[in-house]
C-alpha cells in the first residue's frame, strides 16, 4: 500500500543548464515544451524549472498566447 524507497530523479533546469539568461516569449517552440497537452502551463515538479525560471516561463507563455504566438486551448 505504500511506497518505500522512492528514488526522485533530480532534475536540472533548463534555462541553467543551457546557460540561457532571458525567457522570451517569441520563442513559441521552446515554450510549447513547458505546456501540457491541454494546453495547461506545466507545474515545476513536471518542467524541472527552477523557482525564477518558473515564473519568467509562466509569464512568457502568457504575454505568447496573448500575442497569437501560442494558444490558449488545444483545441
Amino acid at each position: 500500500m505504500f511506497r518505500k524507497n522512492i528514488i526522485k530523479k533530480e532534475r536540472a533546469c533548463y534555462y541553467c543548464v543551457n546557460g540561457l539568461n532571458e525567457v522570451d516569449y517569441k520563442q513559441g517552440e521552446l515554450l510549447r515544451k513547458f505546456i501540457s497537452s491541454y494546453g495547461k502551463i506545466a507545474p515545476r515538479r513536471r518542467s524541472g524549472l527552477c523557482a525564477k525560471h518558473q515564473r519568467k516561463t509562466s509569464n512568457a507563455i502568457k504575454h505568447a498566447r496573448f500575442m497569437a504566438i501560442l494558444p490558449f486551448t488545444s483545441r
